[in-house]
């Protein structure tokens, strides 16, 4: 699968969102600050949960001001709790000012993420199924976003439009059948000699014993199904294929849809219905 995490895309990724804050110049820091004040600053934990965006901060204040020395001490994926430091920082004042708010928005929201998605996964324990994060994400923030979703132990689905092929209904309704839309897709690969996955959505059993009858993919999206329905779509496919239900799944129903059996459970909310966790960056 394409690697998102790729250190040239978070590069490209903090760049564009340091051009968007700083403008022409953080002019605050610069008219109040004199130029070579040094400082040091603590990330504060006001809130609890899983922490996520320490390595991701690392590389915003190196990218800032490559002389910022930055000690962490608590690594992402660790359980957090009010009053714990999770790193310092030292170095040039403007710099820290510079930093302050990138990390403390990536920081803050993709620990809420990894927070949920964690307590999501919890609940899968002693079944088979693994927890998917989807696509359903902010612009322009999905590298952190999906970066989240993997520290708090969800399985990254296909990152964007391009790694992988996802026939949805639509693609169904505008190819002219599910038929059809397998066929072509599979033509596709062929002709362009791309290596890519492919997945199709089904809404009813009906649809799903079309798509068993014809094959020629790798995993089933059973869409918006019922648990009875689920379970006799799971003991259909029968293993030919990896099956993944989705469906405005949360921490109410999850644990059921895993026990029908499927592969994976695909979960919108990761990124769409979160509370950002509380932190701050203080000077000392």
């Amino acid at each position: 699968m394409f690697n998102y995490l790729e250190p040239s895309y978070i590069h490209h990724f903090i760049q564009t969102a340091l051009a968007e804050d700083l403008g022409d110049g953080d002019h605050t820091s610069l008219s109040t600050i004199p130029s070579d004040a040094q400082g040091r600053a603590r990330l504060l934990v006001k809130d609890t949960g899983i922490l996520a965006g320490v390595e991701l901060a690392k590389l915003i204040f190196a990218e800032v001001d490559p002389n910022l020395a930055v000690e962490v001490l608590l690594e992402d994926g660790t359980f957090i709790t009010k009053g714990e430091i999770v790193l310092t920082v030292a170095g040039s004042s403007q710099s820290i000012l510079k930093a302050e708010r990138l990390v403390l928005n990536c920081m803050q929201r993709m620990s809420g993420i990894a927070t949920y998605t964690a307590s999501l996964v919890k609940l899968l324990e002693g079944t088979n199924t693994k927890l998917l994060d989807t696509r359903k994400t902010t612009p322009n923030f999905r590298i952190c976003e999906k970066w989240a979703c993997k520290i708090g132990g969800a399985v990254n689905h296909r990152y964007a439009l391009y790694d992988m092929i996802l026939i949805k209904d639509n693609h169904v309704d505008y190819a002219g059948g599910i038929k059809n839309a397998i066929t072509q897709a599979n033509d596709y690969l062929k002709t362009t000699g791309k290596d890519l996955q492919i997945e199709i959505e089904v809404r009813n059993l009906a649809e799903l014993a079309e798509v068993l009858a014809i094959g020629q993919i790798n995993r089933i999206m059973l869409d918006n199904f019922s648990f009875e329905n689920l379970r006799k779509a799971v003991a259909m496919i029968d293993g030919k294929f990896m099956t993944e239900a989705s469906g405005g799944i949360n921490e109410t129903t999850i644990r059921e849809y895993a026990e029908c059996g499927v592969d994976y459970i695909s979960c919108g909310a990761l990124t769409h219905h979160i509370a950002s966790l509380d932190l701050s960056l203080k000077a000392y």
